[in-house]
C-alpha cells in the first residue's frame, strides 16, 4: 500500500474511532440537552456499523459509510447554528471537523480504486465495441 493510501486509511480509521467516543462524551457527559440524559449518545451506535470494514479496507464499507456519514455532518451543522449552549455549539464543530476528515479521508482512499475501475470498464467496453461498416 502506497504511503498515500495509508494515510488516507488511517486518517479514515482514526477520525471514525475520534467521532464515535466525541459524540458520546458531548451527549453523556459534556452538554447533554438535559441534565443526566445520556440517551441521545446511542446516535453513535451506527457508526460502530463501519468500523471494522473500515479497518480491513473494504472499499464497499468505506463508500457507503463516506454517504452515511453526512448524516452526523448535517447534525453537527444544525447543532452548531441552533444550540444554545456555547460547549454544545463548540461541540457540533467539533463533530462537522471530525466528519469531513472522514469524509475525505475515506474519499482520497477510495479515489485510485476508482480509477482502476473506470480504466479496466473502458478497456473492456473497447474490447467488445462492434465496427460499424
Amino acid at each position: 500500500m502506497g504511503t498515500g493510501k495509508k494515510v488516507f486509511h488511517m486518517g479514515a480509521i482514526a477520525s471514525l474511532i475520534w467521532l464515535i467516543g466525541w459524540l458520546i462524551a458531548w451527549e453523556a457527559f459534556v452538554a447533554p440537552l438535559q441534565p443526566g440524559s445520556w440517551l441521545l449518545a446511542l446516535k453513535a451506535l451506527p457508526l460502530l456499523l463501519p468500523l471494522r470494514g473500515v479497518i480491513k479496507r473494504d472499499l464497499y464499507t468505506l463508500q457507503w459509510s463516506s454517504m452515511l456519514i453526512l448524516i452526523y455532518f448535517a447534525e453537527g451543522v444544525v447543532r452548531a447554528w441552533a444550540d444554545q449552549s456555547a460547549t454544545s455549539r463548540h461541540m457540533a464543530i467539533g463533530e462537522i471537523a471530525l466528519v469531513v476528515v472522514y469524509y475525505f479521508c475515506a474519499l482520497l482512499y477510495l479515489r485510485p480504486y476508482k480509477k482502476e475501475a473506470q480504466r479496466l470498464a473502458k478497456e473492456l467496453l473497447d474490447k467488445v465495441k462492434v465496427p460499424h461498416g
